[in-house]
């Protein structure tokens, strides 16, 4: 968390009821970066309680942004992660002064993907999240992981889809060289109608959530 928002929470925390549901929540955003478990439990109560139209909100994502300065997205990687943990690994969190530190709620957040869009064979899947609870495997590491599984079980047209668009890339590049290079010698070269087809076949196979993405954006 920046310092800006810290000071911001900081502030707000003088404005509130110290030992309320409220400054609770500031405080455990404040401090979540070391221990994210608090913040992702009372971030659940609020949402499912909708405590933040009390505090002057207009919705959940609303809050999250104004008040404790995290992103609405951040938010449901906490909460998601802290019903996982309650889920598969209560232990860890029937004991506050348990000494085993938490994973991150990143990881968490993958391991509840894996299990979702089964990308995985169930025993496979208990040996990452007994790594992840025992924090031998870190993020990184297992983000890289899931990106394998997702590249490895992609439809054939969005693997298709990806060759394409990088064989075009590739193409656009070498255009752009010739342009550097003699007359004599650019002038054997001729993209121009392979460019046309890889771009005629990328409108054909786009998948539809990157056509709607690309609707919807505004930049």
């Amino acid at each position: 968390m920046s310092t800006k928002a810290e000071e911001f929470i900081d502030n707000l925390l003088k404005q509130v009821e110290p030992g309320s549901t409220r400054y609770t929540i500031l405080h455990s955003a404040k401090q979540f970066k070391s221990s994210w478990v608090e913040l992702g439990q009372l971030l659940s109560e609020v949402r499912h309680a909708q405590l933040y139209q009390e505090w002057g909100y207009t919705d959940f994502a609303d809050y999250c942004a104004r008040e404790i300065r995290i992103r609405r997205q951040t938010a449901d990687k906490l909460t998601h992660a802290y019903h996982y943990l309650k889920e598969h690994n209560p232990t860890t969190l029937s004991d506050p002064q348990n000494p085993v530190p938490m994973p991150d709620y990143r990881s968490l957040n993958l391991l509840e993907q894996i299990n979702s869009e089964a990308l995985m064979e169930e025993e496979e899947l208990q040996s990452l999240q007994h790594q992840v609870f025992s924090g031998t495997l870190a993020h990184p590491k297992l983000a890289r992981t899931v990106r394998d599984l997702k590249r490895e079980q992609a439809p054939s047209e969005i693997k298709e889809y990806t060759d394409i668009k990088n064989a075009l890339s590739a193409a656009k590049r070498f255009q752009s060289s010739l342009e550097h290079l003699p007359e004599e010698i650019s002038a054997r070269v001729n993209l121009d109608s392979f460019v046309h087809a890889a771009e005629q076949a990328l409108v054909m196979l786009e998948p539809p959530e990157n056509k709607k993405q690309s609707g919807d954006d505004i930049e």
